[in-house]
């Protein structure tokens, strides 16, 4: 069992300093059968190579910190089409398998939200595979599931699993 005595939210403006961190993050969960668009085994090199390249204009991250160490993760992808300003996709949220169950995910959903609300964003939308425990944690913040699509994406054992859609409409905030 791991302590975890203060987690530490921080919105991330260079990968440079956080690269290895968010690399090990990745391979973790990867390895522990997350469904976040990777198979096991994931390398080093290209847990690098992707995290080099997620930061763009339309790409917020978040990392969560416990000790100077990266222990979870989410991204806040804004909609650039101009009917789409008003929404914005929550994405791979990680948390290292030793930290779950520690209210991890949870806060660096809420910053996100947070963050999305500030945006001018009124629609949040994402997805996961049908049966991960996080289809709990966001039906609790409500979350509604918007859909289901069968045969989505490919797990590590080869099977192709369902993803469950998901949408939650958020009040203007005024800053």
């Amino acid at each position: 069992m791991v302590l975890v005595n203060e987690v530490y939210i921080e919105q991330i403006k260079s990968i440079k300093q956080y690269v290895d961190g968010l690399s090990e993050l990745l391979i973790e969960v990867v390895g522990d059968g997350a469904s976040i668009g990777f198979l096991p085994p994931f390398q080093h090199s290209n847990a690098i190579k992707y995290w080099e390249n997620v930061l763009s204009s339309e790409v917020i991250l978040f990392v969560a910190k416990i000790n100077n160490r990266v222990v979870g993760s989410v991204q806040l992808h804004l909609c650039t089409k101009q009917n789409g300003a008003h929404r914005a996709e929550i994405a791979k949220l990680m948390t290292h398998p030793k930290y779950r169950r520690k209210g991890i995910g949870l806060s660096l959903m809420q910053k996100a939200e947070e963050t999305a609300k500030q945006e001018g964003r009124t629609l949040l939308i994402l997805d996961t595979r049908e049966g991960d425990p996080s289809n709990k944690l966001y039906t609790s913040m409500g979350y509604i599931k918007a859909g289901r699509i069968p045969k989505y994406a490919e797990s590590a054992n080869g099977e192709l699993d369902a993803t469950i859609f998901y949408y939650k409409t958020c009040p203007i905030v005024e800053y």
